[in-house]
């Protein structure tokens, strides 16, 4: 018995443990404007033709990488103190739990950066780039974790030391590149812009910011509402979202795309060219979530099986697995629609629609279907992205009929 105590002790240790990187995830996942917000301007300069506007977005979107990042860094105290309350951490944890958390912090002007080097590579049409950033800040970080923590024993500090580094050298990295793909370029002090500027990206980046919030809050009440539920619901919960990571990973490729094709031809004026990107991106994202979904209801159990070994853990995962099966059909809409109001650079209703969203669908239907347990809070979760899909793709229909990105071009 005493034994069964021990092994459960060490388990929470470990959980714990690792939910210190994923409370870095949601902090720099907020700040993913960074990103969306570049990807878009940078498209529509790239379809004008603009490289000293290219410079000056790029040069601009780094300044305010680095104003948040160091404001990050000035504000741990009280960011590691909501995050510890959080998790609900046990003392023995605390310890290295501090001393993780205030060594990764200095990683976040990098991590940052390269959100803003890599959408503006996306939105120039240079996607090798961001693999690189990626196959580089993995490769590093693994061989660094073997050398810190197995090496030097340094643990959770050598853990928190390679991705540090592992991030500064990927930052570096994308900063060489985007260089060499400008040469002859002046760098003079007019690049860093004026207010003017710095209040045209916080126009387009505060309404993702907010979607991006209320995002996250949404798949925080979700694992809550799972958690109440025991710890069984909770962790086979945590193996099918890692299903919901592969649909994202896969279908966020498509929108990629469209985020830079579809901003380079509003960039043009090209409203027939905006259009054509637009359905080939659908037809592609489509036979993609198809593929996901006969991929899940064939080879699901397999891939469940895969991501843990506890019985009961599986078949419950096993339980819920239509959900996901369906999952992709669902939400394939949001992720492409996300892409084309990026490119626009029309974030407002991307806000506006995750408010309506979330407020108005998701919650009163996990409201509504609490009876079913935890098939009504995958319910409320599908319907979730539903209603994103639906209300944003009837803005992009009065976006294209009314001129609104193309003007005096309507429904020609």
């Amino acid at each position: 018995m005493r034994c069964r105590s021990v092994s459960l002790s060490c388990k929470g240790k470990i959980n714990h443990l690792i939910r210190l990187p994923n409370l870095f995830t949601v902090i720099y996942w907020t700040f993913g404007f960074m990103r969306m917000g570049t990807t878009g301007l940078a498209a529509q300069s790239h379809g004008r033709g603009e490289t000293e506007a290219l410079v000056q977005l790029l040069c601009q979107s780094l300044i305010m990488a680095l104003a948040i990042g160091l404001g990050l860094i000035a504000l741990q105290s009280p960011i590691f103190a909501v995050g510890l309350a959080l998790m609900d951490a046990p003392p023995e944890i605390t310890a290295l739990a501090s001393e993780y958390l205030s060594i990764r912090i200095y990683s976040a002007p990098a991590v940052l950066c390269q959100y803003a080097l890599v959408g503006w590579m996306i939105g120039t049409h240079f996607a090798r780039g961001p693999l690189l950033l990626l196959v580089t800040a993995n490769l590093v970080n693994m061989v660094l974790d073997l050398l810190f923590v197995i090496g030097f024993g340094w643990n959770s500090a050598g853990v928190a030391a390679a991705t540090l580094m592992a991030e500064y050298l990927s930052a570096f990295l994308g900063l060489w590149i985007v260089h060499k793909r400008l040469p002859g370029i002046r760098w003079t002090r007019a690049l860093t812009g004026t207010w003017a500027d710095y209040r045209r990206l916080f126009d387009v980046n505060r309404y993702i910011l907010v979607r991006t919030i209320l995002l996250l809050l949404a798949f925080a009440f979700f694992t809550a509402q799972g958690a109440r539920q025991g710890e069984t619901i909770l962790a086979a919960n945590a193996v099918l979202l890692t299903f919901l990571l592969l649909i994202s990973t896969g279908l966020d490729g498509f929108a990629n795309g469209a985020e830079a094709l579809a901003g380079e031809y509003l960039g043009r004026r090209d409203r027939a060219g905006f259009i054509a990107v637009a359905r080939t991106c659908a037809r592609w994202s489509l036979i993609t979530a198809g593929l996901m979904t006969l991929l899940f209801a064939g080879a699901g159990g397999l891939i469940i099986d895969l991501l843990t070994s506890i019985d009961d853990i599986a078949s419950t995962a096993r339980r819920y697995l239509p959900w996901l099966c369906l999952m992709p059909l669902v939400a394939v809409w949001s992720y492409l629609l996300d892409g084309l109001f990026i490119g626009a650079t029309d974030s407002r209703p991307m806000q506006n629609t995750m408010i309506v969203s979330v407020i108005g669908v998701y919650l009163p239907l996990w409201w509504a279907s609490r009876g079913l347990g935890n098939d009504g809070l995958w319910l409320a979760l599908i319907g979730l992205m539903a209603a994103r899909g639906l209300t944003l793709g009837w803005v992009y229909h009065r976006r294209l009929s009314s001129g609104a990105w193309f003007p005096g071009q309507g429904n020609a």
